[in-house]
């Protein structure tokens, strides 16, 4: 299956392992390229990365035209900013665009409580994967 990993680009080094797993079950799974400015970076280096690449490299519209022909997307929903299975907005619009394009939503971590997009996640009916990478087939 191939498999888009998405959430915080905070997550870089995580998705990085993930991909690689991912790929050893058996999957195509990818992350966008802008993460190779990331690697190995403080939280503050990545926050003004982030920055740099969503104003003038148009990061939205790279992952959109990563997603074309994938099947699924993994939703890398650690906590952050004291905030348990952390969703944020660009990872909000990421899955809106993996519904849109009728492609599977796995989250590895249950749905957050936040409010502004609960009901939301929920509405798109992702797989919660608790953790379990072997789940997605």
């Amino acid at each position: 299956m191939r498999i888009g990993i998405i959430g915080s680009m905070q997550f870089t080094d995580k998705m990085l392992e993930v991909r690689e797993k991912l790929n050893r079950l058996g999957h195509d799974a990818f992350v966008t390229e802008l993460h190779k400015a990331m690697v190995g970076k403080t939280s503050e280096e990545i926050e003004e990365i982030k920055l740099e690449q969503k104003y003038n490299q148009d990061a939205i519209r790279e992952f959109w035209n990563a997603m074309q022909g994938a099947d699924a997307v993994l939703v890398l929903n650690y906590d952050k900013n004291d905030i348990e299975n952390y969703v944020g907005g660009n990872t909000l619009m990421e899955i809106g665009f993996a519904h849109v394009l009728n492609q599977r939503i796995f989250m590895l971590n249950p749905i957050p409580e936040m409010p502004y997009c609960k009901t939301e996640i929920e509405a798109v009916k992702p797989i919660i994967l608790n953790g379990d990478l072997t789940k997605i087939k």
